[in-house]
């Protein structure tokens, strides 16, 4: 005869059914019993992260990534999720109710009633069983709620970024009205307003030639009607090789070459304000380049700096300064190589009130208020040293952004990216991009500064105030040979031009080469030199004789030896307390003939 313990029900707990579901749909229904309703709730569960294996592993990560920024793919997150949330709590709720009948049942089957007939048991479940279940739903629900609030930022966040504009919900400060006080004084008598011209956009990046990305730092004050694009960096990407080339143009450059079209019929051949103030001048102004109000003044810096390098712009990216500071500091800092101290005893704080800033060579890890003062500091320094540091801070930033650190800031950073950032990147070209981004080794990024004098003359006394005048064949050299020069020519060139020696070059002989050309060959060594125009020379001189006047050559140590291996001669010293130069080259019938290569 079978023991009470033997003949007992076997008990299930339906709250473990129902954690057991919400572990994996048709688990609680497994073990509750119910074999055939385990199968069918579990199938498409099974099927799915089968598949979604299967995509992870065979697509690249980076692309994967890329989805994250198309509209498409959130909204389909965001619906995915609300069914995945139905489905599991039907999952949930029927392995428990499917518990509490199954032992309803049971109880049922083995309890006699006096009749002798089956017992009539209840199924209504008790209070503490009910309570169970509605934790379990709380539990689960958590974890949709949570994806459908990231999947709706991230929605946000998206709209606003790839919008150059920017909506009514992006977390910005109200931009800065362009009036005339927003605009360099120099560009402000223009003609009224002609008609608009017919919204046109730049065709897109075919993925084969040379993409270049505009990146602007903005310096907007609303309280001052001033809208500055103070940091202009063209990024020049070229997809064979996966090399990177950084171009900045000082904010103070003007005479910036106007491409034609109805901006030049306005402005002239040449911009004569200030490069950083061109934005301010154009963005009001519907007949000069195509665009929407909120797009326009980007193009047309675009235009403008394409038509200075010979290069078509495609996309720009733009980081507001405040914006800047918050993205940093959401990012848990940076940290930045400074290789030469900087220091500023008049930076600004944003009032009237100056302070001094001291930042030592070195490594340092720097807040976003920090590294801001780093890039933007110039008092003591130069507006080339300045293009530099920022150039330093963008690549540190690439290096160490790490994603497994973001995530406990997600939601910091993308306050801080919605009103930060905007672009005009095609949303479905990001893939691409990020691929390409990871294939390129940032060691081998290779910057540009056009600085004077290499690039550029300094005007400290014009009636502009403090300006940087383009040499623009060098700026357009540089730019069409950035790939394919030499670092180290490039080196030699910058180092020549630093040293800022002042050369005459003079024919020694009637049959010598052109002195004019040699002068031009020489600036585009990067010396400053010149052919002053005396009378040909009617001497049979043969050699080549290399001046160098006043103890010029302890000054010049690069360009004499420069001159020296140029010429294949030895350098001579001489006095002359009258003397405008360092070094005279007095040219003979033997002199090799030089010139510069043709201007792009």
């Amino acid at each position: 005869m079978p023991s009470v313990q033997e003949t007992r029900p076997r008990s299930r707990s339906s709250f473990a059914a129902a954690v057991l579901s919400l572990l994996f749909p048709g688990l609680g229904h497994a073990y509750a019993g119910a074999g055939v309703r385990a199968l069918a709730f579990g199938a498409a569960p099974l099927l799915l992260v089968a598949l979604t294996a299967g995509i992870v592993t065979r697509v690249d990560r980076l692309a994967l990534a890329g989805l994250a920024v198309q509209a498409w793919f959130l909204t389909l997150v965001f619906v995915l999720n609300l069914v995945a949330l139905a489905y599991r709590a039907a999952a949930i709720v029927d392995s428990w109710r499917v518990a509490q009948f199954l032992n309803a049942h049971d109880r049922a089957a083995t309890a006699a009633t006096p009749a002798g007939g089956p017992a009539r048991v209840s199924l209504r479940p008790s209070a503490l069983s009910v309570a169970g279940l509605l934790a379990v739903l709380v539990v689960m629900s958590g974890a949709h709620v949570a994806v459908a609030r990231y999947d709706m930022l991230a929605s946000s966040l998206v709209s606003c970024v790839f919008s150059a504009g920017g909506t009514a919900l992006c977390p910005e400060p109200t931009p800065a009205p362009v009036t005339a006080a927003s605009v360099d004084p120099a560009a402000t008598r223009l003609p009224a307003e002609g008609s608009a011209i017919p919204n046109a956009t730049i065709p897109p990046w075919n993925g084969k030639d040379r993409l270049n990305i505009l990146l602007i730092g903005s310096d907007a004050r609303p309280n001052e009607g001033t809208n500055n694009t103070d940091t202009l960096i063209v990024a020049s990407i070229d997809p064979t090789s996966r090399r990177v080339v950084l171009f900045s143009l000082p904010r103070d450059m003007v005479d910036v070459p106007v491409p034609a079209g109805p901006a030049r019929n306005v402005f002239g051949s040449l911009y004569r304000g200030k490069i950083n103030s061109f934005y301010a001048a154009v963005a009001g102004r519907s007949d000069l380049f195509p665009g929407t109000a909120a797009t326009r003044g980007y193009n047309g810096v675009k235009a403008i700096l394409g038509e200075l390098y010979g290069l078509t712009i495609q996309y720009f990216a733009e980081v507001n300064f405040d914006g800047f500071v918050h993205i940093v500091d959401a990012l848990g800092g940076v940290n930045v190589n400074v290789q030469v101290p900087v220091v500023d005893d008049s930076y600004p704080t944003g009032g009237a009130d100056l302070m001094r800033v001291y930042i030592p060579a070195g490594m340092r890890h720097m807040t976003g208020t920090e590294a801001l003062v780093y890039a933007r500091s110039r008092h003591g320094s130069s507006d080339f040293d300045r293009a530099q540091r920022q150039q330093r801070i963008l690549v540190s930033l690439r290096d160490q952004v790490d994603v497994g650190s973001l995530l406990p800031r997600i939601d910091e950073l993308a306050v801080a990216l919605g009103g930060a950032i905007r672009t005009d990147i095609p949303r479905d070209l990001v893939p691409q991009l990020l691929g390409l981004a990871d294939s390129i080794d940032t060691r081998a990024i290779r910057s540009y500064v056009f600085a004077p004098p290499l690039y550029g003359t300094e005007v400290g006394d014009s009636p502009r105030g403090y300006i940087v005048e383009p040499k623009v064949a060098q700026i357009r050299t540089a730019v069409k040979n950035a790939f394919t020069e030499d670092p180290g020519q490039q080196a030699a060139r910058e180092g020549l031009a630093a040293e800022g020696a002042r050369i005459w070059v003079l024919p020694g002989a009637s049959r010598a080469p052109s002195a004019s050309n040699i002068a031009d060959y020489l600036q585009y060594l990067g010396m400053n030199a010149s052919a002053p125009g005396q009378k040909a020379a009617t001497t049979s001189a043969t050699k080549t004789v290399v001046s160098v006047y006043n103890g010029a050559e302890v000054r010049l140590p690069q360009t004499v030896q420069a001159l020296e291996a140029l010429f294949g001669v030895v350098s001579v010293t001489a006095a002359d307390s009258t003397g405008q130069v360092d070094i005279v080259i007095t040219t003979g019938s033997e002199t090799p003939a030089l010139t510069p290569p043709p201007a792009p």
